[in-house]
């Protein structure tokens, strides 16, 4: 969950690079021009900085779920991955491309690094190379997504340049699983549930989110954004629990849609007049072209957020915080916004904090309370509107690696033994993992001494 601005917008004050949640949600990471923050978002009043470094222009900074491995390229050495662990202080390892880095996605198993026609595959363990998927379809934003779930390792990313083809990797086992043709136009987002048994997408024209089981790729759910204009989606998100799904996008509307298989019986146990509609249009939508048909069929939003910008990318994501369900919304002009949603009604959700990401020229950051944020709203039952809120010394060892065509280069190959029987897990100081300083040229297969 990614999104990357520019800062030099006219008129403004110097926003985000980028924003990104960890895996879990319970962490933001921030760049901007000065350095790169980590925070916690555990809570809704208050925004703990977790750590910052002054590495000026990171345009990607991704952290391995509440560990001390983080994984940052900057706009100085934009084909460099810089992998450390922030609570040593210390460089894990880095890695050259041949070209610009795009994205990197990562979870307990695996490392994923996108080039614009590449993507390459690391072992976390050790940061091994293991794969490199060489002449992938032209991929210029970097979209891609992997799977939390380091049982599995899926991998997404598009198959094509023209349609919103879905290819999914297995990033364990090193192998293609499906093709999933997903849309007629090409992606624009994809994101997996953190078991990694649903992916979700859309296309440049943001009107259709659609959700594919895995490993199998049939149609689960299909979801209309809305008719009136195309968009362009930033990002998609479930739950934890993979009951709702959020997007947004570059208007001022965040969706959240809700999972659920309807039941007829249901139905007719209520015959509301919206039941009756629905009923009669699902009776028409036989008779009609299938174009029509389809978007008769489709669900609509369950609940959204209107936000206070416009035209201005940000990164969404549903997460629990205080035992309450929240929409996190990080946008490129330096706010945190979270909102309550209501997970029985839905509905218009309900602005509680705006934290600050950024500091001021007083060096300062500043958060509001929605009150200060937001018109007035008027008295309201609603659940959302009455819930309250709760006040070294480098070493020489290099690594083994693969080279671009497969061949592998020898090398000082790190113990078996020396690693942990689960995966790696940063979150004690006692689990630095086995790794020393170490770089690798990727471009050419061949490893240099630090």
């Amino acid at each position: 969950m990614e999104t990357r601005e520019g800062t030099d917008g006219p008129g403004r004050a110097e926003g985000l690079i980028c924003a990104s949640f960890n895996q879990d949600t319970t962490s933001l990471a921030v760049g901007t021009k000065k350095g790169y923050k980590l925070f916690s978002v555990t809570s809704v009043d208050r925004l703990d900085l977790i750590h910052e470094s002054d590495t000026p222009d990171v345009y990607i900074v991704e952290r391995l779920f509440s560990s001390s491995l983080v994984v940052v390229v900057s706009l100085a050495a934009p084909c460099r991955m810089n992998v450390y662990h922030f609570k040593k202080g210390t460089e894990i390892c880095n890695y050259s491309y041949s070209n610009s880095i795009l994205a990197v996605r990562l979870n307990r198993q695996r490392l994923i690094v996108c080039l614009e026609e590449s993507i390459y595959i690391h072992n976390i363990k050790d940061m091994k190379l293991l794969k490199t998927l060489l002449n992938t379809p032209s991929n210029p934003a970097g979209l891609c997504a992997l799977s939390n779930n380091h049982s599995n390792s899926y991998l997404a990313y598009p198959g094509s340049t023209t349609i919103g083809e879905i290819t999914v990797y297995d990033g364990n086992n090193l192998s293609t699983v499906t093709t999933i043709a997903a849309h007629d136009s090409p992606l624009a987002a994809v994101t997996f549930n953190a078991s990694g048994t649903k992916l979700a997408s859309a296309s440049e024209r943001g009107t259709v989110i659609r959700v594919f089981g895995i490993p199998d790729g049939a149609r689960l759910f299909e979801f209309r954004r809305g008719m009136k204009r195309y968009v362009s989606i930033s990002s998609l998100s479930f739950s934890a629990d993979a009951q709702f799904l959020c997007a947004s996008s570059n208007t001022e509307t965040v969706h959240i849609f809700k999972l659920e298989q309807h039941s007829p019986s249901r139905e007719e146990e209520s015959p509301t007049w919206s039941a009756y509609v629905g009923k009669m249009f699902s009776a028409a939508s036989n008779y009609l072209p299938a174009q029509v048909s389809d978007m008769m069929n489709q669900d609509r939003a369950f609940a959204t957020v209107r936000l206070n910008i416009f035209g201005l990318k940000n990164v969404c994501a549903l997460a629990t915080i205080q035992k309450l369900p929240r929409l996190l919304v990080a946008s490129s002009d330096g706010s945190l916004y979270i909102y309550n949603v209501d997970p029985q009604d839905g509905g218009e959700c309900v602005l509680v904090k705006n934290h600050r990401l950024i500091e001021s020229e007083d060096g300062q950051r500043e958060s509001a309370d929605a009150s200060e944020s937001r018109p007035a709203q008027p008295a309201s039952q609603s659940y959302a509107a009455t819930v309250a809120i709760p006040t070294a010394t480098p070493s020489t060892a290099a690594l083994t690696g693969y080279s671009e065509d497969g061949g592998m280069r020898k090398g000082e190959v790190i113990p078996e033994h020396e690693f942990a029987a689960g995966p790696v897990c940063l979150d004690d100081e006692k689990e630095f993992p086995p790794i020393n300083r170490c770089r690798d040229e990727t471009r050419s297969g061949k490893g240099r001494r630090p």
